[in-house]
């Protein structure tokens, strides 16, 4: 049983989408998710610096439209039904819901170009980001961001949660962290997943009411609590919601787990999600797909977890 899971932001490093773009067809799928966002995917994934990509107004829509331009080589000719589940962290989760049928490529790039507009906006009032906490006792961890005003915005399983605030009340972190924890800043430009982003719920909601959503073909495992969604009104509901809400992507992987998940592909930008799933998910085989000198490796995996489909799309 095969997943698929796309990363969030903080992810992307300069250049990353330059090898891809080599591959038929893809330079021109870029192009037109830059049409369609507003942002120049090309340049931005093969010549933007690290300042630039770090901007949450570019960074959302070229990782999601990278992930979806991986997605189809990782896939071949047996599309999304040869997995079982799809998950996305934070931003991916827009990833996900639309290799899944969610939303169509292009719907996708441009609701997630006003969620990344939103986002930076709203990071504009108050100078906020984000820190990763490595190790510590996960009640201590709790207890000094609640001392501090600080939101536990993701909980990533595997050790990891990450706080948001505003610089001053991550400084402080960073100053006095919980024993044995390392604290580390993250490339993103807020506080994301909290309460000082509820203008962008605001506007995005309005957004996504122009949008017409399909079912999924195969279920979203949702960053909110870890179910796995088929319902297509409701992943965009929570697509929404999701802004100012936590992030579950502990309980995203033991759902994957659970559900009997042997094997684990995270598409470009990809990393972060595979290290988390190695420590996590004992196990289960897990591929980070960077370069397409990743590509037989994944046409591997997917013989040996994937669901086998027939000729005309039938599960045998």
């Amino acid at each position: 049983m095969l997943a698929i899971v796309c990363p969030g932001q903080g992810s992307q490093t300069p250049g990353f989408l330059t090898p891809w773009l080599e591959l038929t067809g893809l330079r021109e799928r870029a192009e037109a998710m830059s049409a369609a966002s507003g942002i120049d995917i090309v340049a931005h994934g093969t010549l933007s610096d690290e300042e630039t990509i770090k901007d949450t107004a570019i960074a959302q829509p070229l990782i999601v439209a990278a992930g979806l331009l991986t997605l189809a080589p990782v896939l071949g000719n047996r599309g999304v039904a040869a997995v079982s589940f799809v998950a996305g962290h934070s931003v991916g989760e827009i990833t996900a819901a639309a290799a899944t049928g969610v939303l169509g490529d292009t719907e996708a790039v441009a609701f997630v170009a006003e969620r990344g507009a939103g986002m930076a906006a709203a990071s504009a009032v108050t100078p906020t980001g984000m820190s990763a906490i490595l190790g510590g006792d996960a009640t201590e961890v709790l207890e000094t961001l609640a001392g501090l005003g600080l939101t536990p915005a993701n909980s990533n399983g595997a050790g990891q949660i990450v706080a948001a605030g505003t610089l001053e009340q991550l400084a402080a972190l960073a100053d006095n962290p919980p024993a044995r924890a390392r604290v580390i800043p993250l490339k993103v430009a807020g506080a994301f997943h909290t309460a000082h982003m509820a203008a962008a719920v605001t506007r995005l909601a309005t957004f996504a009411e122009s949008l017409s959503v399909a079912d999924p073909v195969v279920p979203v495992v949702s960053n909110a609590d870890g179910q796995a969604l088929s319902d297509g009104t409701e992943i965009l509901a929570r697509l929404v919601s999701q802004v100012t809400n936590p992030v579950r992507w502990d309980q995203c992987m033991e759902t994957l787990v659970a559900q009997g998940v042997t094997g684990l592909i995270e598409v470009a930008p990809a990393g972060t999600l595979v290290g988390l799933a190695k420590r996590a998910m004992k196990g289960v085989e897990t591929l980070a797909v960077k370069t397409p000198d990743d590509l037989d490796a994944a046409a591997r995996m997917l013989r040996d977890h994937g669901t086998d489909i027939d000729p005309e799309g039938h599960t045998r």
